[in-house]
């Protein structure tokens, strides 16, 4: 098949972890320290679910924060970016990436980062100075061209007709305000024909391809049109590492690199197909090669992120799934997935990232887990979606409407997008419109008075954690009875797999009032208790006895559930209509939360 356009004289062999190490001993040398990694998962104050790039852990050192460590850093840093999640499947775009790093902070500036950085290319990766090509900023009516930089790097060695200048939307990095300034990208000269006498760095027709980048903070922006020069300069350089990888081993493709050979080698023997012998089962090895490869980096995380219906953990699904739904495609079991992420452990990434090594049995659980939920609903749904196309073909209708793409979602556990993929192999498209606002009328039944909270401390509203939801009810009141009515809930935690509930009481709960607690739930789920809900003013509710948490944070008109006769709550849902599809409830642990505040975990089965 062939997607290559690096032409193979040029090639220095590194393995990955020679890579690694010729990147941080180049930067020791020079009075660098390795600050290692951070969590791949973002930590709220950047507006992001991940780590997406080597310098977001740096911003605030950047931003003029001193660091521990110093004023010279490097690091190999892991990152997650699944904007462009569509396009993996080509030889070059992947979910997981490591960014090769060093930064001056208020240290040196352009002719040490200029001289290092063709050192690097030259020296370490022995690539021939012809074919070697930089940008610098051109300059705008508020700060002047670049010319420091292009004379540096001219002096460093870059022949003078292969350095370009390029506008601000090319070469230049800022946020809203503070210190910004230029950047040089260095760019690798392919055989691929250029496109035009006029074709530069900025062109994307493949003559060039970009290795790094190096960021010179030297301005200060104040508005939009005034930019002063800083005191403190600083300098940011990123390298990819599995493009640099790619690109000094193969003809450009990621996967016939050793992160992936191995692996792919394994999807070949499986499914008796060999890699680039078609396209459709040579991107379905790639996707599954890659989302099981980001998925157990993030399970093996620091800070362990498991799938969900929310946020980064919703991420994480849709990639396990969308693997899944890929082996499928290629005519494998997803048995292999073990032996694929137990092979990147094992031989990959476990010397580099030590949380995946130290946690390799719970990143195997974990995966299995998910996998196997969505295998049980995905043949139904499949079959359910195969007669809605069948369907929408013999009326001539092409788009998948919300309601259907809805409840593929609610009750198969289809993302969205994979609905969307499916409909689009199919020449179909999906009302996503109509979807988002079904999926808003769901949300809405589970809200809290505070906006962005589901009631009860839901991670999401699927069919197991209303359930969940109603039986914290139950326990509750069964709390009341074998403790005390002096017991009141502080807290609570409900996904589609338990329960957790946190609860007043000043002692360890015994073997005894435990099992009372459970018999007294089973007790009233096998009653088949009916469920209602009255809708009243906050004040009334109170005065009937309702059971309430926060009281402060409900509007003035409030619902108010009662279970039969042994419940009777301040919620807003969402609850089953009777207790008797709740199943068997049964108390897995007891444990401390806080001073006076006992904690409990449960499940439904």
């Amino acid at each position: 098949m062939g997607e290559g356009i690096y032409p193979k004289f040029i090639m220095r062999k590194m393995t990955s972890k020679s890579l690694r190490k010729a990147w941080l001993d180049f930067y020791k040398e020079r009075g660098h320290i390795d600050i290692g990694q951070v969590s791949l998962i973002g930590d709220g104050t950047t507006g992001v679910l991940f780590n997406v790039a080597g310098m977001q852990p740096l911003m605030p050192y950047l931003l003029g924060k001193e660091h521990p460590l110093g004023k010279r850093l490097c690091n190999v840093q892991g990152c997650v970016r699944t904007n462009d999640i569509d396009s993996v499947g080509d030889s070059s775009h992947t979910t997981f990436f490591e960014m090769m790093g060093s930064w001056s902070l208020g240290d040196y500036f352009k002719e040490e980062r200029t001289k290092w950085s063709f050192e690097l290319l030259t020296e370490v990766f022995e690539l021939p100075v012809e074919r070697l090509a930089t940008t610098v900023f051109e300059g705008d009516a508020n700060v002047p061209r670049d010319d420091e930089t292009a004379i540096l790097r001219e002096k460093s060695g870059f022949l003078h007709d292969n350095i370009y200048y390029l506008p601000k939307d090319c070469n230049w990095w800022e946020l809203d305000r503070g210190p910004c300034g230029p950047d040089s990208e260095m760019f690798y000269i392919t055989d691929k024909e250029a496109c035009g006498k006029d074709c530069t760095p900025a062109c994307d027709c493949g003559h060039y391809v970009e290795i790094g980048n190096d960021v010179f903070m030297q301005y200060d922006k104040i508005d939009d049109d005034k930019y002063i020069l800083l005191d403190k300069k600083n300098v940011d350089t990123g390298w990819g590492l599995e493009r640099i990888l790619a690109f000094l081993n193969t003809d450009g493709d990621v996967y016939l690199t050793d992160l992936f050979k191995g692996v792919i080698e394994i999807l070949e023997r499986v499914s008796n197909k060999k890699y680039n012998e078609d396209v459709e089962s040579t991107t379905a090895m790639r996707i599954i090669a890659d989302h099981i490869r980001t998925s157990i980096m993030l399970l093996g995380d620091e800070n362990h992120l498991t799938p969900s219906n929310i946020g980064a953990g919703y991420i994480l699904r849709r990639l396990i799934r969308r693997a899944v739904r890929y082996a499928k495609k290629l005519n494998i079991s997803t048995d292999v997935f073990t032996e694929i992420a137990t092979y990147f452990i094992d031989n990959i990434y476990g010397e580099a990232y030590v949380s995946l090594a130290n946690s390799k049995e719970f990143v195997l659980n974990e995966l299995n887990k998910e996998i196997n939920k969505f295998e049980k609903t995905l043949n139904s749904g499949m079959k359910e979606l195969r007669k809605v196309i069948d369907r929408l073909s013999s009326t001539k209708v092409n788009v998948i409407d919300g309601e259907t793409s809805f409840k593929l979602y609610d009750t198969y556990g289809f993302p969205i997008e994979l609905t969307e993929e499916i409909a689009k192999e199919n020449n179909l498209s999906v009302d996503t419109e109509a979807f988002k606002q079904k999926f808003k009328e769901h949300q809405d039944k589970s809200r809290t008075a505070t906006v962005g909270n589901f009631k009860g401390g839901l991670a999401s509203t699927g069919d197991m954690e209303t359930k969940y939801h109603t039986a914290t009810h139950l326990l509750n009141a069964a709390l009341k009875q074998v403790i005390g009515a002096d017991v009141h809930q502080k807290g609570s935690n409900i996904t589609e797999e338990r329960l957790r509930f946190d609860f007043s009481c000043d002692h360890k709960l015994s073997d005894e009032e435990k099992l009372k607690v459970e018999e007294l739930v089973n007790k009233w789920i096998k009653e088949d208790l009916k469920v209602t809900f009255e809708v009243m003013k906050k004040e009334e509710a109170l005065k009937s006895g309702a059971e309430c948490m926060f009281i402060e944070k409900y509007p003035d008109e409030v619902k108010v559930y009662s279970i039969g006769d042994v419940s009777k709550e301040l919620c807003g849902g969402p609850h089953v209509e009777h207790t008797g599809v709740l199943g068997h409830f049964t108390i897995k642990k007891e444990e401390a939360s806080s001073a006076g505040v006992r904690r409990i975990k449960a499940i439904l089965n």
